[in-house]
């Protein structure tokens, strides 16, 4: 099986060894996201704004392989505060508002540039 590495400049670049997203198997794997901008500023705000960037940010990055949220069929959230799950739930819905993906979510002692949030998902290539 081979891989193609998905990268765009509408998402924030690897802040590691890693890449935004590889395509395999008719799968696309999304890494995790945390709240950083396009440009690699971190948005240091409440949960509900570090939300609103991580979902914007998985979207562009399957929008540059013509995907988007609606293809994605699991994905995975991150939480520093598990008290943080019910207005992450509510902006999430806003996102998959049918069809929701399969889903779990964990709480994490610690997440990269202190975010609160960081969401990874998989999703399927309908091509």
């Amino acid at each position: 099986m081979s891989k193609q590495i998905i990268s765009t400049d509408k998402a924030p670049k690897a802040i590691g060894p890693y890449s935004q997203a590889i395509q395999a198997g008719g799968f696309i794997f999304c890494s995790g996201q945390i709240s950083l901008k396009p440009d690699g500023n971190f948005i240091d705000k409440n949960i509900k704004e570090q939300t609103k960037q991580v979902m914007d940010n998985l979207n562009n990055i399957l929008k540059s392989v013509d995907l988007d949220l609606s293809d994605v069929i699991k994905t995975t959230i991150y939480l520093t505060d598990l008290s943080d799950f019910q207005t992450v739930n509510k902006i999430y819905s806003n996102y998959f508002k049918q069809n929701p993906p399969a889903r779990s979510t964990v709480q994490v002692l610690a997440l990269p540039k202190e975010a609160k949030i960081e969401i990874e998902c998989v999703a399927v290539d309908k091509k």
